[in-house]
């Protein structure tokens, strides 16, 4: 039996789906499982033992072709996946561009969302997923394992990197003389800026771990310039001396690093998740987004614990803040569109130091 998964989104939204591929394997282990992706989300899945090919989808490099290029590559990408002959294909978004590949696919069975836009689509569908409701997305992507009459077994999310990653990491902490669950990860910021803290308060956490709880911090950003210019800004403001790592490391290398990390401290970003992912204690500050979607997941357990739709929440060890306003979670890209977000540039700095504290302790 040969099966598809299309996760055409973003990084941290692939890497919750590796509690399906490995029921999925469990279930059926004579399986192959492919998966379909955006290009640069693929350090998620790769090396995962449960994988067999990984199709890229590169999204940004079609967008900038003229119309006639566009169309060969995207008849290129959908006949490639045509020639694997699958028997099942699973789009796990509500997007039409999966849906329209699964239907090119050939396969015998669809599993995914209907169309909103294009309803005459969802003939094609043999298994239709039920709205996401108020459930986490890793429980969400459960519902597909109805379709075969199955139960999850586990519920683990997984990222896996290769030795030279882990050498790397090993290098740069003997390099600056740091060992293992003695320094805190911070990843203070997320593509989307809207989703960050304020940088005088993002400061004062780090000199409080550096100078008051003597732990070293270690920053880790993505190598994109306003996320470099970010945490240049807060530097400016830092009484203390943390190791800035940002930009210099792959997702790989920071997945590696952050496993040998006391606890994380970040946003809502693909980071978080990968600390979650290595049962790392994560204390994540939420605002706009929901945590009863997107909270740190906690492997030891079976059920998400986010079941409030708003404020201060915890799963097993990970800890989420955030304001209990009327507005939140507005799912929005900062209040008024101004790309900044009231309820987490009022943070409460005495409470994020509590819980700091409690959880290094």
């Amino acid at each position: 039996m040969k099966i598809l998964i299309i996760k055409f989104r973003n990084i941290g939204d692939v890497l919750l789906t590796t509690p399906l591929l490995k029921n999925l394997k469990l279930h059926f282990p004579k399986a192959s499982i492919d998966f379909a992706l955006n290009e640069g989300t693929e350090d998620m899945i790769s090396l995962n033992p449960n994988i067999n090919i990984i199709h890229i989808y590169k999204r940004e490099k079609l967008k900038n072709l003229n119309f006639l290029k566009r169309v060969y590559e995207e008849i290129k990408f959908a006949n490639n996946i045509r020639k694997e002959k699958y028997d099942i294909v699973i789009n796990t978004t509500r997007g039409d561009r999966g849906l329209l590949l699964a239907i090119f696919s050939g396969a015998k069975k669809i599993i995914g969302y209907p169309s909103r836009k294009n309803k005459i689509l969802n003939r094609f569908i043999n298994y239709k997923l039920p709205n996401l409701g108020f459930r986490h997305m890793v429980e969400t992507h459960f519902d597909i394992l109805k379709a075969f009459d199955k139960e999850p077994l586990e519920k683990r999310v997984e990222i896996f990197w290769s030795k030279k990653d882990e050498d790397k990491i090993k290098q740069i902490l003997n390099d600056f003389n740091i060992n293992e669950k003695k320094f805190v990860h911070i990843h203070p910021v997320s593509r989307w800026l809207f989703k960050c803290i304020d940088d005088q308060i993002m400061a004062k956490i780090i000199d409080y771990c550096e100078n008051e709880l003597g732990y070293k911090v270690v920053l880790t950003a993505a190598p994109i310039q306003k996320e470099l210019k970010k945490i240049e800004n807060i530097l400016n403001y830092c009484k203390s001396n943390p190791i800035n790592l940002s930009g210099k490391l792959s997702l790989k290398q920071t997945a590696a690093l952050n496993k040998k990390a006391k606890i994380f401290i970040g946003v809502d970003t693909a980071i978080m998740h990968i600390s979650a992912a290595n049962d790392i204690p994560v204390l994540s500050f939420f605002g706009p987004s929901a945590a009863f979607h997107w909270g740190p997941w906690d492997n030891n357990l079976m059920e998400s614990k986010y079941i409030k739709t708003k404020g201060n929440q915890s799963m097993g060890k990970h800890r989420v803040l955030q304001k209990d306003w009327d507005c939140v979670p507005c799912g929005k890209d900062g209040c008024n569109g101004s790309k900044i977000s009231d309820c987490l540039i009022q943070m409460n700095l005495e409470e994020i130091k509590q819980n700091i504290k409690e959880m290094i302790k």
